[in-house]
Formats: structure tokens, sequence, C-alpha cells
């Protein structure tokens, strides 16, 4: 399913770094978690938005488990969460209840998003690669990876977007 993106606007370089995002996986039990590393575009004819997410992470299991995603942008006044979701483990907590966010129904997949996001997107998993060490070209990448927790990188089609 291809949506019209034509009206989409965005400032691609600040989006994931200066904003932030919610990804949330799973689907029995999803978990909201705060990520600031990604992109978008498009890849084998199909928009995409690419994630990338630490095998340590409770997350990184679900996303292993279920090929789909949501990652929501929140307004300004919902700053906070992103702290509370990117500081919590969904193993140890609940993280819907704990940043006081819902669930919102997705369309297309199981997987919700959060409701009063002012842009979101539906993804269906369509390829994931783990980084290895001798994938990276530049020393100072090592910075990022003290103990070696390398990122796999997840790529998902957009099968449908939720703009407020």
């Amino acid at each position: 399913m291809k949506e019209n993106f034509d009206s989409l606007s965005l400032k691609i370089f600040e989006v994931f770094d200066k904003d932030w995002a919610i990804l949330v996986s799973g689907s029995e039990k999803p978990n909201p978690m705060t990520i600031s590393w990604g992109g978008m575009g498009t890849l084998y004819n199909k928009p995409v938005v690419t994630v990338y997410v630490r095998p340590t992470r409770y997350s990184f299991g679900l996303m292993m488990k279920h090929n789909e995603f949501t990652v929501s942008f929140l307004p300004k006044k919902m700053k906070k969460v992103y702290d509370i979701c990117g500081s919590l483990s969904g193993k140890d907590c609940d993280k819907w209840d704990a940043a006081k966010i819902t669930p919102a129904k997705s369309s297309v997949i199981k997987t919700p998003f959060v409701e009063g996001a002012k842009l979101a997107f539906e993804c269906k998993t369509i390829a994931r690669a783990p980084f290895k060490k001798e994938s990276f070209l530049t020393k100072e990448i090592f910075n990022f990876y003290e103990k070696e927790d390398f990122h796999t990188i997840f790529i998902g089609e957009v099968v449908k977007t939720h703009k407020s």
C-alpha cells in the first residue's frame, strides 16, 4: 500500500537527531522506546524508514520477533515522554503507563503508534542487518561502541502514515 507523500514536508536532518521519535515494537505487549538515530527515503521503489536498535535493548527482541514497527514524532508539549521512554526498560516496567501515553490502533499492522503524535509511520520490516566491527571505516565511530554492542539496522516499508 503506497501512501501519498507529496504533502509531507520534514527537516530530514533534524527530525531524528534534534526532535527524536518513539519506536514501538511488539504487538502482544508493545514497547515504546526513544530513538534519535534513523532515516527516511526510498529503497526498492518503496518509501522506507530505517531505525537502529542495539541487541542489548529490550526492544531488540521484539523487533526480531515481529516484522513490523511504528515510529511516532511527538509534539513539543509531549517532550517529557522521550526522557521517560529513553531511560526506562520495558523489561522492568510498562513505559506506556510511566510516560502517561496511550497506544493508538494502527490501520495496517498490529503494532500501535503513540496517540497524539504529530506524525506516525506504520512500517513492515523488509530487511534487517547487524553492524559488525569490520563494517566501520571510520575509527571515531567506535566511541559509540565501548561495549562493542553494535546496532542492527531495521528497514521498514511505510505502509501507512498518520499526520495531525
